[in-house]
């Protein structure tokens, strides 16, 4: 395998990297993230004219990328800038839409959609999903509520999982047809509680239990990217710090025992990157899709440390508001709880890992 960037990759990377320094500066980040509508819009549109949708959706569905490795990168860029802008649902929508023969160009035009999948009582599992569709001549109907619904307070479209006569079906209602509430959440970024009571909707795959775990790991691979991109930020943050704070008449980087602990996340990460890049190889082959949840149940342990560490090692600055790190340790927590904490694809790895 070759763990080298191609060059058009490299330079997709680049140029994500320069519009989102100057589009989602941290400063600016801390607002926005945290007020309603909680994403800028100006940003997501310069991101769809950038074409960072594209590089998300294979050539024959009218992208230009869509392997592991592109939204890998594009991901990680993501994690670097803490964007909070919802490209998350895009790409899942993305994966659905194509399983179920629709046309993408909405979606790659900038139309913003959200995923509602997790329910309160069935958060990561796809066998207890409760949400039920009812067919009433011609006509579906959907009664069910779905819960941190990622993007689903600025969607325009809503794709929708529910049971229909028995099997796990994918549904699309317009987002004006449900009720609702949106909201922060506590890392900032939008996201919404969606109850749907007889709400309209069209069947878009009757059977979608493939396409949904397609998709779901999709997201979880985008999120481990994202979790090394904003590591990597807070560790070049806590590098930077050790070598300007003094303290005793010395710098802080002069204390050994901070150097080897320092030395030892920079080796977590690196352990991370590389569990990504076989879950970014393995992502559309059957027979290897542990890897998504090998990597994305590492990312989640070393995140923690990560985030630990390096608020540790800052004081008292790391936790306060107006420091950027503070920000990169609550998104580093929360990814883990997106689409299965560590706990659950623990679990989900050595089911497969038995079930050989």
């Amino acid at each position: 395998m070759n763990f080298e960037m191609t060059d058009d990759r490299r330079m997709l990377a680049e140029s994500l990297s320069r519009f989102l320094n100057d589009a989602c500066p941290i400063e600016a980040r801390a607002t926005l993230a945290y007020e309603s509508p909680f994403h800028s819009k100006q940003a997501w549109d310069g991101l769809v004219e950038l074409g960072a949708l594209y590089a998300l959706v294979p050539e024959a569905r009218g992208g230009m990328g869509g392997t592991g490795f592109d939204i890998a990168v594009v991901f990680e860029a993501l994690g670097r800038a803490l964007c909070p802008e919802p490209m998350l649902p895009a790409l899942m929508a993305a994966q659905l839409l194509a399983a179920a023969d629709r046309t993408l160009e909405p979606l790659l035009s900038g139309l913003r959609y959200a995923v509602g999948i997790g329910e309160l009582d069935a958060p990561y599992d796809l066998e207890t999903i409760a949400t039920s569709a009812r067919l009433n001549g011609d006509s579906w109907t959907l009664s069910g509520r779905k819960s941190v619904v990622y993007g689903g307070g600025v969607a325009e479209r809503i794709l929708v999982l529910a049971r229909a006569e028995g099997a796990l079906a994918l549904f699309e209602v317009d987002a004006d047809v449900a009720d609702i509430t949106p909201y922060g959440m506590i890392d900032g970024g939008p996201a919404a509680e969606i109850f749907l009571d007889d709400a309209p909707a069209e069947m878009l795959l009757p059977d979608a239990k493939a396409a949904a775990r397609t998709a779901l790991d999709a997201g979880v691979l985008a999120l481990s990217a994202e979790a090394l991109g904003a590591m990597q930020t807070a560790t070049d943050m806590l590098t930077d710090y050790l070598k300007t704070r003094q303290q005793f008449g010395q710098k802080l980087g002069a204390f050994q025992a901070l150097q080897h602990r320092a030395v030892t996340l920079m080796i977590e990460i690196e352990q991370a990157r590389s569990s990504v890049i076989l879950a970014a190889d393995a992502l559309g082959e059957d027979k290897q899709s542990y890897r998504i949840s090998q990597a994305k149940h590492l990312v989640g342990i070393i995140a923690r440390q990560v985030s630990e560490e390096t608020i540790q090692m800052h004081g008292g600055i790391g936790i306060t508001w107006e420091y950027p790190l503070a920000h990169y340790a609550k998104r580093l927590v929360m990814i883990d709880h997106q689409l299965g904490d560590t706990d659950h694809h623990l679990e989900r790895l050595m089911g497969e890992i038995i079930d050989g």
